[in-house]
């Protein structure tokens, strides 16, 4: 093992070979070294793929604990341990250098003042996430100045920091910050990698977002510790998108850049008849290998390093399946599970898994272990269903708007294990999810054949942006049905960035690779916009004000029934009629709170006998997504009113 210093140019002026071999690790001490010394490392040991042993000291290979990279991939045939224009492929030897195509290790001062700064204490069940992207959510703001935007600076912003404040949401939840690659495949079309699940370095920003122009690895991560105690101090928690599930190197036909030519059979899970082929559960060539404990301890070594070092408050695992995989497949009380549910610091952070990966079995919502919380697509596809049509869907809206309890109610979790969503970064946004029938992915260049074909949406008889005043109307009621059936749900609602306003994609539902206008957010807002706004800003206000329409136990005694547009319970034989598409929720808990939701998906007028209020006061009516800008107005318990086709209403 090779440690190589390099200068500031970039040229490689000495290699030391370090001495000591201990419990798996090579080490060394080397006096003098300071902050800003660039290095990488270099590799001996056998090269047989057919045995998954990949090394070639020819490539330089990046510190998987590098806090710090320095410049960019310059993709070169060279970051290849075998010949491309050989008929073996990865079985022959390539002896070309790849160093000077490679991006630097940092040694970086972690030095910051933190001042006061103090996490915000958030109960779960006070939790809202509002899911966005460093680059894309400043890169448009007009108020903020253009030599930060779409950097770590940029979303520290006051005039940004305000607007996720006023919107009342308690946590953001950053698309990956660690350093990534731009696939080269991208870059041959133009493109970059936008979202940026194809990380390389789990301790190290990305460069990209510390700021236009070089800044030394103190610098870059004093930006993104900025972020972090700006937010705190708007009492805002920070949650991570982290990747652990696989890395940027590919199969077997992938470039060596770190992992494989360290030691590719202990990092990545290969196939156990024949270690030259890489198990593929991630649909990105590899699968990282947590049930190696070397790899298992660098992935939670990063994990606290973003708690204590950097301040963050939780992580959301893209992929989690992955992680939680061992020999035998998904195991809850895994390796990686027991690790991270014992540690002292790990265990106070919000963890929140992706609970799917292509593999066999990957499919685990409701299956990770307690004190987890998970993306709940059931949710997601259940309440598009029922809003776009109504038909079937009920029954299973009853289920996820009472926190998923035929899911999540196991093993002690609580109603906020599901974390709702009606759009995320994967997919259409709100606006789309109303306005256009069809994905449009045309400008990804994969000739619209990427991103998921069922997205459950409806234009409502005009494909994409119109000027028809039925159409628009009809499509600002829907996206208010939507977000008030979010906000009203019992779990952690999940907001997408710019879906409080309406923003657009212009259909394209798999933005991966746009670092463009298409993702980025647009902050000038028409008249509908900022009415969308307000009424956002209302709705969770009111489940902030409210801990009815946010329950935390399933054992709290709250009295549920559901209602039926005659005013009576809701019968079996009601439940499984397909053409239903109309209820009311009726809630209330111990200390005498009530509230009553209608669920009207119809598109026309339906009356509805509301609940009788036995000589109590009158049922006020907080939200009707009809009527959005109306001031309250009380009905009286058991009479009958019309409710508008396509709304809902909130009555307290």
């Amino acid at each position: 093992m090779e440690l190589c210093l390099f200068d500031d140019r970039g040229n490689e002026v000495e290699r030391v070979e370090l001495p000591e071999y201990s419990d798996e690790i090579w080490h060394g001490y080397l006096p003098g070294v300071t902050p800003g010394q660039l290095y990488g490392y270099r590799v001996h040991g056998p090269y047989r793929p057919e045995d998954g042993h990949r090394f070639n000291p020819n490539k330089l290979l990046i510190d998987p604990y590098a806090k710090s990279l320095v410049g960019t991939i310059a993709w070169n045939d060279a970051h290849f341990g075998y010949k491309l224009d050989d008929e073996a492929k990865d079985l022959s030897f390539d002896e070309r250098d790849s160093a000077p195509f490679t991006p630097k290790c940092e040694v970086a001062d972690t030095a910051f003042d933190w001042g006061k700064d103090v996490k915000p204490e958030i109960p779960w069940d006070r939790t809202v996430f509002y899911e966005t992207h460093v680059r894309g959510y400043t890169m448009l703001h007009p108020d903020v100045p253009e030599d930060i935007r779409g950097t770590f600076d940029g979303l520290s912003h006051k005039a940004v920091v305000d607007h996720i404040k006023a919107l009342g949401v308690t946590s953001v939840e950053l698309l990956p910050i660690h350093a990534f690659l731009d696939d080269q495949h991208l870059e041959a079309k133009g493109l970059k990698n936008f979202w940026g699940y194809n990380s390389i370095a789990f301790f190290a920003p990305m460069a990209r977002y510390a700021g236009h122009g070089e800044k030394s690895g103190r610098a870059r991560l004093a930006s993104f510790k900025h972020l972090v105690r700006t937010f705190h101090n708007a009492g805002i928690e920070v949650i991570l998108d982290v990747v652990y599930n696989h890395t940027a190197e590919g199969n077997e036909l992938g470039p060596t850049l770190s992992f494989k030519g360290i030691d590719n059979l202990s990092y990545y899970r290969t196939m156990p008849d024949e270690h030259r082929y890489y198990i593929n559960d991630t649909g990105t060539g590899n699968t990282v290998n947590t049930s190696h404990p070397r790899v298992l301890q660098m992935v939670t070594d990063s994990l606290r390093y973003w708690v204590e070092e950097c301040h963050v408050d939780g992580f959301r695992f893209d992929l989690g399946t992955i992680l939680g995989r061992e020999p035998g497949g998904f195991d809850p009380r895994g390796g990686f599970f027991d690790a991270v549910n014992q540690d002292p610091t790990l265990r106070q952070v919000k963890l929140i898994g992706e609970p799917w990966d292509i593999g066999p079995g990957g499919y685990q919502v409701g299956g990770f272990p307690s004190g987890w919380a998970e993306w709940n697509d059931k949710y997601r596809d259940t309440v598009r269903d029922y809003w776009k049509s109504g038909s079937g869907a009920m029954g299973d809206l009853a289920a996820r708007v009472l926190g998923s309890g035929d899911v999540y109610d196991q093993r002690g979790r609580r109603p906020w294990a599901t974390v709702n969503f009606i759009a995320a970064h994967d997919g259409f946004t709100l606006h789309d999810l109303v306005s256009y029938n069809d994905k449009h992915n045309e400008a990804n260049g994969e000739d619209n054949k990427d991103g998921h074909s069922d997205n459950r949406s409806y234009n409502y008889g005009f494909e994409g942006e119109t000027d028809d005043e039925g159409i628009v109307a009809t499509r600002e009621r829907q996206k208010r049905n939507f977000l008030a059936t979010l906000l009203f749900s019992h779990g952690t609602p999940m907001i997408l960035a710019g879906d409080e306003f309406g923003r657009t994609q212009q259909g394209n539902n798999n933005g991966y690779a746009q670092d463009s206008e298409i993702s980025w957010v647009n902050w000038d807002l028409n008249e509908n916009n900022q009415k969308l706004l307000a009424f956002t800003q209302k709705l969770v206000k009111l489940r902030a004000e409210n801990p009815i329409l946010r329950r935390s136990s399933f054992r709290d005694g709250m009295v549920i029934e559901w209602i039926n547009p005659n005013g009576g319970p809701q019968t079996e034989e009601a439940w499984r009629d397909p053409g239903a598409d109309c209820i009311g929720l009726k809630l209330q808990t111990q200390d005498g709170a009530s509230a009553f939701v209608i669920f009207n998906s119809h598109d026309g007028v339906v009356p509805f006998t509301l609940p009788d209020r036995a000589g109590e006061r009158p049922w006020t009516v907080k939200v009707d997504t009809e009527r959005p800008e109306e001031d309250e107005r009380d009905v009286a318990g058991g009479a009958t009113i019309d409710v508008p086709g396509r709304s809902l209403l909130l009555m307290m």
